[in-house]
């Protein structure tokens, strides 16, 4: 409350505010409720609320893989029945209009999507119009689009029938019905006033089989516990879970990697495979399938661990078993655990047995990332070469 005091000094009235303060409200308690102030320095410190982290259980729940989906097209409209009526005209004639056709049912390649968790199990698309009088053809029903994530396979029977694996690439799932016929259609020298109108047919009924197969430009491909999420998280802002345990990461998780030019690198962190996964052993099939998009391959190997050449050898002869090939991609080998004793010892070991290129590094003291970088983005750079070379154009993220 402001009331006004007036204040005569000598012959000239000054105005001053005065705030008359309330007595604080109560609570059941007694005590009173606390308020702020629009005061800096009396006012709460307010943060800001940082996103939620989700463990890694509860994000099974909401990244899915593949679904499936039973789609119908709308129905088309049926078409009209009607004569025309005027005054003095008493044989106007049929003027009855055809049906609208019914909506497609389509789906659409969204780079916001990342999981198929908000695709339903049934879409149909919407119905056409009826036919109106006046030779008034009804409206066709519009399309229905469905938002999935780039790089979902589409199968229906177990063939494949359309790869989605651009942004803004579109596939027409489910035909809509054609629109039935007016009787103004039918109108012949021998049937000057036909009563015969068609219905609108069915819209196109499919079942099929939605797949994600994560799109990125890198993979980290290696056994449970060999520190791939780790190092996801070291050279990117990506969080996955990071335990003592193994399969401590369960579904794959991607990661951008930025530099000075303003060019990004996708790196996706597969979970961990072991010894038969091409067999489906661990959920083996469920994470390859994920590494076949990348266009390069990042192997990661525990260098503390005896004999880690072995690691290298069973990873490579898991990915060929699953597609021929998959193993002969650009790849470079990450030793991670450098900061150990062990893996300085097997360290110069593990270069005599193979041929390709070893980086030594630790995701956990963040020892040697600056090398890591430098060669990513020399294999993303040959990548992109090599795609404009043939006349595509590369994955940008």
């Amino acid at each position: 409350m402001l009331a006004r005091c007036w204040a005569v000094l000598g012959s000239r009235p000054l105005w001053k505010p005065v705030v008359l303060l309330s007595p604080a409200p109560l609570r059941a308690g007694g005590r009173p409720v606390a308020f702020s102030t629009t005061c800096v320095r009396c006012s709460k410190n307010r943060r800001l609320r940082q996103k939620r982290i989700i463990s890694e259980r509860k994000l099974t729940r909401y990244f899915v893989d593949h679904r499936k989906v039973r789609v119908v097209g709308g129905q088309g409209g049926a078409g009209g029945r009607s004569f025309y009526s005027e005054p003095r005209k008493i044989f106007g004639g049929p003027d009855g209009g055809n049906g609208g056709d019914g909506g497609h049912v389509i789906l659409k390649a969204d780079q916001q999507m990342k999981s198929l968790s908000s695709v339903l199990p049934f879409y149909q698309g919407f119905h056409g119009e009826r036919g109106g009088i006046k030779n008034c053809y009804g409206a066709n029903g519009a399309s229905l689009y469905v938002k999935v994530p780039v790089g979902t396979l589409v199968k229906e029977d177990g063939k494949v029938v359309a790869d989605l694996s651009k942004h803004g690439e579109e596939y027409v799932a489910a035909y809509g019905g054609a629109g039935g016929k007016g009787n103004r259609f039918f109108l012949s020298n021998e049937n000057r006033s036909p009563a015969t109108f068609t219905p609108g047919e069915p819209g196109q009924e499919r079942v099929l089989h939605l797949e994600l197969k994560t799109t990125a430009h890198a993979g980290l491909v290696g056994f449970p516990n060999a520190g791939k999420s780790s190092l996801l998280r070291a050279i990117s802002r990506a969080r996955p879970a990071v335990a003592a345990y193994p399969f401590t990461t369960l579904n794959p998780h991607v990661g951008i990697v930025h530099y000075h030019d303003y060019e990004q690198v996708a790196v996706a962190d597969i979970p961990g495979l072991i010894k038969g996964a091409h067999q489906n052993r661990g959920l083996g099939m469920a994470f390859l399938r994920h590494i076949e998009r990348c266009r390069f391959l990042l192997y990661v190997v525990d260098l503390s661990v005896p004999q880690p050449w072995i690691q290298l050898e069973d990873l490579k002869y898991e990915l060929e078993q699953y597609q021929k090939g998959l193993s002969e991609r650009p790849c470079v080998v990450i030793g991670n655990k450098i900061d150990l004793a062990e893996s300085r010892i097997n360290l110069p070991l593990l270069k005599e047995r193979i041929a390709d290129r070893v980086i030594a590094l630790s995701a956990l003291t963040g020892h040697n990332l600056e090398e890591l970088l430098f060669c990513l983005r020399e294999l993303y750079d040959a990548y992109v070469k090599t795609e404009q070379s043939r006349g595509e154009s590369p994955v940008k993220w």
